[in-house]
């Protein structure tokens, strides 16, 4: 009896087609016009599938932000803690002024207590990148819950609840304000 594989599968088309659905409905509609029945039927899928796969609008929102958030950001090795850091919240200010994703960030948000930390657990696992490196080349830094406080939360807060621009010296001063935090508590 000889076993074939499909190369990706139905699993991941229908994975790929909602995910592509619910990132197309969340830039055209209100996040309240978007259901699982709405999104099967953007998808080509019958919603019984939907269903079944994710139970809920609420942990489909917070599979695909997490999805949008998962490696999109590189993380940086310039030599120095500060050009890291520096580089990262920039690109990180700049992912986050895309209008596709304030809506997945805002539906996920929206949808549950979780769908915060699917907005934010890679850029925390990408800090603690950034600042074991720099503990490995000797340096001291700021634990990963002050970092991401100090430079995750204006961010967010800007983007979320503000129409101020992000614009990247701005960024970078959250940078300066997290070292001067570091250096006067050594």
């Amino acid at each position: 009896m000889s076993v074939t594989t499909r190369p990706g599968g139905r699993s991941a088309r229908v994975r790929a087609a909602v995910h592509r659905a619910v990132q197309e409905l969340l830039a055209e509609n209100q996040v309240e016009a978007v259901t699982l029945p709405v999104i099967a039927n953007r998808a080509g899928v019958h919603p019984t599938t939907v269903y079944r796969r994710w139970g809920s609008l609420s942990d489909l929102l917070n599979e695909v932000a997490t999805s949008r958030f998962s490696g999109d950001i590189v993380v940086p090795d310039t030599g120095t803690l500060r050009e890291d850091l520096e580089r990262w919240v920039v690109d990180v200010s700049t992912d986050l002024t895309d209008p596709d994703t304030v809506a997945i960030m805002r539906a996920a948000l929206g949808a549950g207590p979780s769908g915060g930390c699917a907005c934010v657990g890679d850029r925390h696992e990408q800090l603690e990148a950034i600042l074991e490196r720099e503990r490995s080349r000797g340096g001291d830094v700021p634990d990963v819950q002050t970092a991401a406080d100090t430079l995750l939360s204006p961010l967010y807060y800007r983007v979320m609840f503000t129409t101020q621009p992000m614009d990247p010296e701005w960024a970078r001063g959250l940078v300066r304000n997290l070292l001067q935090l570091a250096e006067s508590t050594v």
